[in-house]
């Protein structure tokens, strides 16, 4: 029997770790959202996004803003 394959339950996972947040893009939709809106250099964690913590809570609200779902 073939098991199906469980939806992710968020576009981005956000993990705080101090001075950073980690933002893991689960979907694709959450990784083309990244490449299109974060200009920039960018500091990736394997394949997490990492973010100083005062940028944090915007890039969040624009995330949601643009209809991901964000846990």
């Amino acid at each position: 029997m073939a098991t199906k394959a469980l939806a992710p339950l968020a576009d981005v996972t956000i993990q705080n770790e101090g001075s950073l947040f980690l933002f893991q893009p689960c979907t694709e939709a959450a990784r083309g959202w990244i490449e299109e809106n974060v200009v920039g250099e960018t500091q990736w964690f394997g394949s997490a996004l990492a973010v100083e913590s005062r940028f944090a809570y915007d890039l969040a609200v624009g995330m949601i803003g643009d209809g991901l779902t964000v846990r």
